[in-house]
């Protein structure tokens, strides 16, 4: 289960840029194309684009096995795009509880695809920027 170009193309867009480390909205240290630092992680001078597309690299690696585990259903490319791309976001196991895999592997990949625009709260409050990405990722799943 491989994310596609447009896929990658989705988190790149999406988390952007950021050459130092950064607060996500949940408060994680981040830099780069959104790589949560682990602990004893650094990068006190920053990292190039470089740098930060090789993290992205083994952050997707990380999240496609984590989502085939999760995902017992075929699935098309647009489907494998929008959830590597939600679960990079949000996590494997906001994934793993969520109505979204039930009724994916139930076989329901409409009403699971509609689920998607269900997670675009930060804070208990609609973000802007989490609706746009839900609607891209919804727009791969349809695809």
């Amino acid at each position: 289960m491989n994310i596609s170009d447009a896929g990658l193309r989705l988190i790149k867009q999406c988390e952007g840029f950021r050459s130092h480390v950064y607060r996500d909205l949940t408060g994680h240290p981040t830099i780069g194309y959104g790589h949560k630092l682990t602990p004893g992680e650094a990068f006190p001078a920053g990292i190039t684009q470089g740098t930060a597309l090789a993290l992205l690299e083994r952050d997707v690696q990380t999240t496609e096995v984590e989502v085939a585990s999760l995902v017992k259903v075929q699935l098309t490319q647009g489907q494998i795009d929008a959830l590597v791309d939600f679960t990079f976001n949000l996590g494997s196991g906001r994934l793993a509880g969520s109505t979204l895999l039930r009724l994916l592997n139930a076989g329901e990949h409409d009403a699971a695809g509609a689920q998607l625009l269900r997670w675009d709260y930060a804070d208990g409050k609609p973000n802007a920027d989490l609706h746009a990405r839900r609607l891209a990722e919804l727009a791969l799943w349809r695809a």
